[in-house]
């Protein structure tokens, strides 16, 4: 089992690594650049309050940090945590002329902050990277302050018949498109995979109450292709 989780570890890190530089390109081209309309109606969603402060977890490039930052109207205290060093200082290079961003180099299951310290945590196209999920949402349910608010985004599952199908066969192209753009195909025959593997939206709200968290709803974005879960701790 030790093995198993090191072994993840290594990947989703040389994953990351590889892809680190062209990760907003190819996000952009793969998804036509829907994603962007996702995380804003995930950000209308988690309805940023003025002066409140989010952690984003497996922030990236920082776009959930910038958008949460501008929605709160720029009052905000934000804390962006990311395992892949090469990814994190893309997102320090971005958003280099927002000062209220501290940046922690973590993994998601053991993150260096204190009990009830966040209003919002946030996770987006990250929790199906982490090694252990359940040991993430415990850790997500330790440091939000009572009432603070859960929320993910995450690829999810498709609930139309022949999108889904149509979806399946043009995944099957993400991999020659990021050998081409991003120089390497490793990275988008991981992405198909871990999607394929990963929980659909009932089995995660059910993990979210299984570990805590309470009010656990979900949404789907473009049929289920994502799915932005809410929940509260109470």
């Amino acid at each position: 089992m030790k093995s198993t989780i090191e072994d993840k570890k290594k990947l989703v890190n040389s994953v990351f690594t590889d892809v680190h530089k062209n990760y907003d390109l190819m996000n952009d081209i793969i998804s036509f650049g829907i994603h962007r309309k996702w995380k804003e109606k995930f950000i209308d969603w988690m309805n940023p309050q003025p002066y409140s402060n989010l952690i984003d977890v497996a922030s990236g490039t920082g776009d959930i940090a910038k958008l949460f930052y501008n929605k709160s109207n720029k009052t905000s205290e934000i804390t962006c945590v990311e395992p892949n060093v090469h990814m994190l200082n893309q997102g320090k290079i971005k958003l280099k002329n927002i000062d209220n961003i501290k940046w922690i180099n973590s993994l998601a299951e053991n993150i260096p902050v204190t009990d009830d310290t966040y209003d919002y945590y946030s996770i987006s196209y990250g929790i199906r990277n982490v090694v252990d999920i359940e040991k993430t949402l415990k850790e997500s349910f330790r440091i939000l302050k009572p009432g603070g608010r859960f929320m993910c985004l995450e690829f999810s599952k498709i609930d139309n018949e022949i999108l889904s199908f149509l979806y399946k066969q043009y995944s099957k192209t993400i991999p020659f498109i990021g050998k081409y753009v991003a120089g390497s195909d490793k990275p988008y025959k991981y992405l198909i995979k871990s999607i394929e593997k990963f929980h659909n939206q009932e089995q995660l709200a059910e993990l979210m109450r299984k570990n805590g968290f309470s009010n656990v709803e979900f949404r789907n974005v473009s049929n289920g292709i994502s799915a932005i879960h809410s929940g509260w701790k109470i």
